[in-house]
């Protein structure tokens, strides 16, 4: 908003030149919404409290890690993460560009199905919130929905091409499979955030790294220099997006600062189905949907562990795992809840840099 409002009379007011620049906005994103919620979340964690008698369900001790110290720690705080990142994106952002909206409105329906989904554990008293398949179809909608628009409003020739990380001038084309693995990457990168929120801070951080691995990418792969020198594609106006993952790094700084053990709120479906889905539709945008799986490959590797507990209990009666995700299995090694999320966030770390290196070695 204030780059539609202050442009236009940069040519007045040359301190308005500022917020030309992506960068400044990027920064000004950052902090707005950090400091949005500081300011929110003391009252918003009183006021989840007083609705929710009970806090989160935690799981009993006998199935799983004993957690009963978190009784009562009331959930549904990614609201805090949505208010301060949407006021800082609609804030900074420049409100005619596309995909911003499509982003926008991919964080916020995910935000919304996580919200039905919070409240549905919270008044079942149960671990289980929306009916699976029910959660999956709406999530598919609101995934397919921003495809199909980023599609109809993107006429660069490479809307439905897929770029293959280490590879240089090269696109596979989807054609008319590119929404379904759209809706795959936005879906999977969504509940793979979901899965990993099992312990305070474990989630958020890894988040951050991605949003700020990829407010690089965006800024770079919508720079007319610097995307041709990469030997990235191309992608004019996704440059706007770093003010988002900036909102999102904001916004997850703060969270944290009332999530950090001992947690006073669990960000919840809330905010990790709108997270994930966020970086997912980002990466759709810029073209980097399978570098998004190296980057937040801790999220794949959580998501993975899942899968081979499942799929080996169904044909063989035996699990991999002591417990899964992952994080719960480090758990039943014994291993210290700050252990494993300091151990978890530095795999995040190394495997963002490695994400980061396919954006030169080509």
């Amino acid at each position: 908003m204030l780059y539609n409002l202050l442009v236009p009379l940069a040519e007045d007011f040359q301190l308005f030149n500022l917020f030309r620049y992506i960068t400044f906005r990027t920064g000004g994103s950052v902090m707005t919404s950090l400091i949005i919620c500081f300011l929110i979340g003391p009252r918003m964690i009183r006021w989840l409290k007083s609705k929710q008698a009970g806090g989160q369900p935690i799981r009993d001790a006998s199935i799983g890690p004993d957690h009963v110290s978190k009784a009562g720690t009331p959930t549904m705080g990614g609201l805090m993460i949505l208010i301060s990142a949407g006021i800082s994106v609609l804030l900074w952002s420049d409100l005619t560009n596309p995909y911003v909206w499509i982003v926008l409105g991919v964080i916020t329906g995910f935000g919304l199905i996580g919200m039905a989904d919070d409240y549905a554990k919270l008044t079942k008293r149960s671990h289980h919130g929306v009916p699976g398949k029910i959660r999956l179809l709406m999530e598919g909608i609101v995934a397919g929905a921003a495809a199909a628009t980023y599609v109809a409003v993107t006429n660069n020739g490479i809307d439905t091409g897929l770029a293959i990380p280490f590879v240089k001038d090269f696109l596979l084309p989807l054609g008319i499979f590119f929404v379904p693995f759209a809706i795959m990457v936005i879906v999977g990168a969504s509940n793979a955030v979901n899965l990993t929120d099992g312990l305070d801070g474990l989630a958020i951080v890894p988040v951050m790294i991605a949003a700020a691995c990829f407010g690089a990418i965006c800024y770079l792969a919508g720079h007319a220099v610097y995307a041709p020198y990469l030997g990235i594609h191309l992608v004019p106006g996704a440059g706007e997006l770093a003010i988002i993952c900036g909102a999102l790094i904001g916004a997850g700084m703060g969270f944290l600062w009332f999530n950090a053990p001992p947690a006073m709120v669990f960000m919840g479906d809330t905010g990790s189905l709108s997270m994930g889905a966020g970086l997912g539709a980002i990466a759709m945008v810029v073209k980097h949907e399978l570098v998004l799986a190296i980057i937040g490959g801790l999220f794949v590797l959580e998501t993975v562990s899942v899968i081979v507990q499942v799929a080996s209990f169904k044909l063989t009666g035996k699990r991999v795992f002591a417990m899964a995700p992952l994080h719960h299995h480090f758990e039943k090694k014994g291993w210290s809840e700050p252990t494993i999320v300091i151990r978890f966030w530095i795999i995040a770390v190394i495997l963002a840099l490695v994400g980061l290196s396919t954006l030169k070695l080509r």
